[in-house]
């Protein structure tokens, strides 16, 4: 029997879609919050009772919709192991990164279910989207790593502790945001439970956070620059700042404005992006940081 073989660039194709679509079910599951369409689907699996498909009515359908980006990301993910199977040369770690990316997405399934059965405590809410970030780290790991030939020595892979800073402090900002969120108005459904704590209070300590990651990004930056590490290292550390400035800008002008439904759905989006470049750059900070020779590595990451 003759076993079609995959490359490694359609691999990487592979891992870029799966990437893709777990950024956009985030984004998609808070349009769900937003425009408290959390029940709009009151029973799981089936929409309502025995109805498979949601009725024409704005709440059911929005939450309908999550539901089919849901089956499409398992696509991809039943996609992304096959692949990691028939890829040539088959690696071991991709095999596993991808069947954690199965291991995610069922977990994400079986809770999605608890919070619409349970009907939304925030606990659960914060728990899905947690899950969302730790299910990104994977596929951001898996696409890097597809994008090897070979499996590079163990050495590559260790981080240097200011990766590891950076992506302790990124996790506190995104931790605390959720609480932010859960005490906040908008919780999927106009009857949702909301956490019992003044957003005031919970704001200021996010917003505490936020300030440490920039004056740590700021600092890293400069040091990276002045210690010539590798091009690419230097590229992902200006590139999380950036992102980080964008995201920190947002989350001022909503909680100043009222979080308008817009603003903070760009703020969840801004989450993700933030997340994904914080992984690209805990990634290619490996040390020992300081050049030794000439970077040949491309000013962009591949």
């Amino acid at each position: 029997m003759i076993r079609a073989r995959i490359s490694v660039a359609a691999y990487r194709k592979i891992t870029v879609g799966a990437l893709a679509l777990l950024a956009l079910i985030i984004v998609s599951g808070s349009a769900v919050r937003l425009t408290d369409s959390g029940l709009g689907c009151p029973d799981w699996p089936a929409c309502d009772n025995d109805k498979l498909v949601a009725p024409l009515e704005v709440h059911p359908m929005i939450e309908f919709v999550n539901r089919l980006i849901t089956g499409l990301v398992s696509a991809v993910v039943i996609a992304a192991v096959l692949g990691a199977h028939q890829r040539a040369p088959r690696r071991a770690d991709l095999v596993w990164l991808a069947w954690g990316l199965v291991a995610g997405v069922l977990a994400q399934i079986v809770l999605g279910g608890l919070v619409v059965l349970y009907e939304l405590p925030p606990v659960l809410v914060i728990g899905h989207f947690l899950l969302s970030m730790v299910l990104l780290w994977n596929a951001v790991v898996l696409h890097w790593r597809a994008s090897e030939y070979k499996r590079p020595g163990l050495g590559r892979y260790r981080p240097h502790r200011l990766g590891n800073g950076v992506a302790m402090l990124v996790a506190a900002v995104i931790v605390t945001g959720t609480v932010v969120t859960g005490a906040g108005p908008h919780g999927g459904d106009e009857n949702a439970e909301r956490i019992d704590v003044a957003v005031r209070d919970v704001a200021r300590i996010h917003g505490a956070v936020v300030v440490a990651l920039l004056l740590a990004l700021a600092a890293q930056m400069w040091w990276l620059r002045t210690r010539g590490a590798p091009a690419r290292a230097q590229f992902w550390s200006r590139t999380l700042l950036g992102v980080a400035l964008a995201q920190g800008f947002i989350g001022y002008v909503q909680y100043f404005t009222g979080v308008p439904v817009l603003l903070v759905g760009l703020h969840v989006a801004g989450a993700a992006l933030l997340w994904i470049a914080t992984v690209f750059y805990w990634l290619n900070v490996r040390g020992p940081l300081m050049s030794t020779q000439p970077d040949l590595a491309p000013a962009v990451p591949a």
